[in-house]
């Protein structure tokens, strides 16, 4: 999946458009939900030694908020990193080129979407 089949594919499932808040980083890509407006997922084009690869050429990637009980494991797979500019604790940098499995990027999608939804309040037993 390259970038613009990411965005496409953000839109087709959450109904959500890319947002381009940096003016002096216009290629930058945040998608929000609608009703909390925190973040999902962040796309950046950087250089892959920004990842810890050997490489300056440029990249794109994006930020996912992540399980962090998953994140250990899902670092040692390809394409997978700490996450460039933000909390590796809870979120990672994914490869956005071809080199994780779509279906993979997309679980990753699903469950940066889920962790930062809006929380649902519990009902109090005693309002039944």
């Amino acid at each position: 999946m390259d970038r613009k089949e990411f965005i496409e594919y953000i839109f087709e499932t959450y109904g959500v458009q890319d947002e381009y808040p940096w003016e002096s980083a216009p290629s930058y890509a945040v998608f929000r939900h609608k009703d909390n407006r925190k973040w999902f997922a962040v796309i950046m084009n950087i250089s892959k030694d920004k990842l810890g690869l050997p490489d300056r050429e440029s990249a794109d990637v994006v930020n996912l908020k992540c399980d962090p009980i998953l994140i250990g494991s899902l670092r040692n797979e390809k394409g997978i990193f700490p996450a460039y500019h933000m909390s590796k604790t809870k979120w990672i940098s994914v490869l956005i080129d071809g080199s994780v499995d779509d279906d993979k990027l997309k679980w990753l999608v699903d469950i940066s979407f889920d962790l930062t939804a809006q929380k649902q309040k519990k009902k109090n037993a005693m309002n039944k």
